[in-house]
Order: structure tokens, then C-alpha cells, then sequence
């Protein structure tokens, strides 16, 4: 299946690329788009079997994602958050699962998970509050997955958690106007002072211990993978694809093309352009291998009913944080070396390497943190960190 959606996707990718400037400019994804990314099953790839979904191997979700961010940026990063909820659902406890999947598996969902809402104890579950950014894709999601510290009586938080809200619970304050990603919308999501019961919460504790409750009827290889590995994978995989398409576009463009300066002549037969070709398609490549080498063990393990190594997680999170330096130290030489007329608005690689950089500075994508985690764990120190 998830070779027929690949194929599917990659019919797509020409009418993607052709609304990709428009998406751009106007700051949004047509609806039209989002629409053909569902029947061609993208959003399906990581959803349960037993609610419709494919649950597949996320390596081959990574590769989707990878090719649509190729041909347009934002919705690339869009169908990658979306896609990844599906699985992040799967973790909560099986009625809400039951209750977000009651009426077919084409149900989307987006997230803002940094814990700034406020939530209170009361009976039967929380009150919550607060605003939230970066909400890419909300508009066309009908549920938001939300971070939020638990307050006490005192009100100090107590707990850290992730929470469920139906559409009817939040509004969406359309504020989103930046340098790159422009087009993902990622606005702000407000919620004032609604009621969250207690099955539609997880605690992120818990689903970094792979101990999340959604683990009793979704047993199967994919959701014993962490969070910490499957949802910064899925923001670098969006980041590398941009990459991997400004590459191939560089490439294919700069064949043909004669120089005016610097004495003349034709650009390929500039020694500078092809040291920098040679590494950047070293970089995107070596943060792809790495990246689906770790996956592969982690699912090896997971099939085995085993449980993932500490340092089988922190080195998928230490390439994943490289994979997207990578992925940009490649994207500055190619827009270092396109010449002036990669600096015009609309040009296929100024736009990539706003939206690749834009990407990079995810939350997931830190790499002081994350490579400080490794070398703790290198040197036998503890590890409290929930993406991991």
C-alpha cells in the first residue's frame, strides 16, 4: 500500500509544483491540494489498521513526505505534521481514538504541542486555557493536540501533558505572516477555559516511557517506536525533502547556463560548482542514510517484541538533529553558488532555502540539546528528556 501511495503522490507532484509560488504569496495551501493528499492516502500511511489506516512502515511515510517537500515546501512540512498525528493519536487511550475515527479514517488533526496551556483538576478530567503558535495546517484540521502544564493548588504545574480538543473548543486567530514556510499557515490556536476529559489526555511521561495508553489495543511494531524519534524525523524528513528538490532543480537548471561573470563560460565547467554539487548531494545523502538505518534497527527491534536500546533512541535523535544541519549546510552552498538571480522573489531555490531554514529552527530540530544528549549518554550520565 504504501508503494501505491508513493506512486499516487508522485502524480500529484507536477500540480503541487505549479501552485507552489501561489502558496507562497497568498500564505496558504488550497483546500484542493490537501484533498488530493487524502485520496491518494498520505494521511492514512501511520493511522491504526483496525480504524482504516495503513500502519505502516514510517520510513515509507518519511519518503512521501520527502517528495512532496521536494516540489513545494509548506505543503510538504503540512502533510508531514498532519500525517504524523494519525500515529500520535494511536497512543491515547481507545476511546478517543474510537470517537476521532467514528465517522472514516480522513479525519485531520494538527498540533501545537509547547506547554503553555494552563490546565485545572476538576471533576471528571481538566479546564483548560491559553494560545497557543504555530499550529501548522489548523485550518484544515477538526481536532488540535495541545501541550499544557497541570497546575496545583498552589499554582505551581505539577504535570506536563497533551491534550485533545474537538474544533468546537478552540478558535484560530489567523496571524501567521513569515519569512519562510509562509504558506503552512501556522497560526494561533485560543481555547478559553474548556473542559478536556480525562480520555482525551496523555501524559507526555508516560509516552516517553512507551507507557502511553493507546499502547493496550495498538500493539503492533509501529507505535512501540518513540515519540521522540518519529515526530522530529517527520520535521526533518519535510526539511531534507525541500533540499533534496532545490538540488535536483539546481542541477537540472544550471546545465544549460553561460556565465557573464567571472570570465565567462559555462557554468558546469566551473570547478567551484562542482565541489559544491559533490557536497551537497553528500550531505542530503548521508542524513537520509543515517536517518532510515536507525528506523530500520528500531523497527527490527520492535517486530522482535524488544524493547529499543537508550542508545539506539539518542543516536536517531543525534542524526536526526544532523540530518537537518546537513540538509542546510547543503541548501547554503547551492544558494551561495545559483548567482544573483537566485535572490529574485518566486525563483525556485530563493523559495526553498527560506523554507528550509524556516524549518530548521523547530523546537525538534535544536541541535545543541539533542547532541548533548548523546554525549551524556556517551558518558553513562542520565537522560530526562521527553523527546527522546
Amino acid at each position: 500500500m504504501s508503494d501505491e501511495v508513493l506512486e499516487a503522490v508522485r502524480e500529484l507532484l507536477p500540480k503541487l509544483a505549479e501552485r507552489a509560488k501561489t502558496v507562497d504569496e497568498k500564505g496558504r495551501i488550497p483546500a484542493v491540494s490537501i484533498r488530493e493528499l487524502t485520496e491518494a492516502g498520505v494521511f492514512r500511511m501511520l493511522l491504526p489498521a483496525r480504524y482504516g489506516g495503513m500502519e505502516g512502515d514510517p520510513a515509507d511515510f518519511y519518503r512521501v513526505v520527502r517528495e512532496i517537500s521536494g516540489f513545494c515546501g509548506s505543503t510538504g512540512w503540512v502533510s508531514a505534521v498532519l500525517g504524523v498525528h494519525s500515529w500520535h493519536l494511536a497512543l491515547f487511550p481507545d476511546e478517543v481514538q474510537k470517537e476521532v475515527w467514528a465517522k472514516g479514517p480522513d479525519v485531520l488533526l494538527a498540533s501545537s504541542y509547547a506547554p503553555i496551556g494552563r490546565l485545572t483538576p476538576v471533576e471528571g478530567g481538566y479546564e483548560l486555557s491559553g494560545r497557543w503558535g504555530f499550529a501548522s495546517g489548523c485550518e484544515f484540521a477538526s481536532w488540535m493536540l495541545l501541550g499544557g502544564l497541570v497546575v496545583g493548588a498552589q499554582g505551581r504545574p505539577v504535570d506536563f501533558l497533551t491534550v485533545l480538543v474537538p474544533k468546537s473548543d478552540y478558535e484560530i486567530d489567523r496571524v501567521w505572516d513569515t519569512t519562510g514556510l509562509r504558506g503552512t499557515a501556522s497560526d494561533d490556536i485560543v481555547v478559553d477555559r474548556k473542559f478536556v476529559p480525562t480520555h482525551r489526555v496523555v501524559r507526555n511521561y508516560d509516552q516517553a516511557q512507551l507507557r502511553a495508553p493507546g499502547l493496550k489495543t495498538n500493539a503492533g511494531p509501529l507505535y512501540r517506536i518513540p515519540f521522540g524519534t518519529v515526530f522530529t524525523t517527520t520535521v526533518t524528513s519535510a526539511v531534507l525533502g525541500m533540499v533534496a528538490g532545490c538540488y535536483d532543480f539546481y542541477v537540472a537548471s544550471m546545465r544549460d547556463r553561460i556565465r557573464l561573470s567571472l570570465g565567462g563560460g559555462r557554468f558546469v565547467d566551473d570547478q567551484f560548482a562542482q565541489v559544491a554539487v559533490g557536497r551537497a548531494a553528500s550531505e542530503i545523502d548521508a542524513a537520509v542514510l543515517q536517518i532510515e538505518r536507525n528506523l530500520r534497527e528500531m523497527r527490527e527491534h520492535t517486530v522482535r517484541g524488544e524493547q529499543i536500546p537508550m542508545e539506539l533512541r539518542l543516536r536517531a535523535r543525534r542524526d536526526q538533529v544532523r540530518g537537518t544541519e546537513r540538509a542546510i549546510e547543503a541548501i547554503d552552498l547551492l544558494f551561495k553558488t545559483a548567482g544573483g538571480n537566485s535572490l529574485r522573489r518566486g525563483n525556485v531555490i530563493e523559495r526553498a532555502w527560506r523554507d528550509a531554514h524556516a524549518g530548521s529552527i523547530h523546537v525538534a530540530n535544536d541541535p545543541d540539546r539533542a547532541l548533548a544528549m548523546y554525549g551524556r549518554g556517551e558518558f553513562g550520565l542520565t537522560i530526562e528528556d521527553n523527546l527522546v
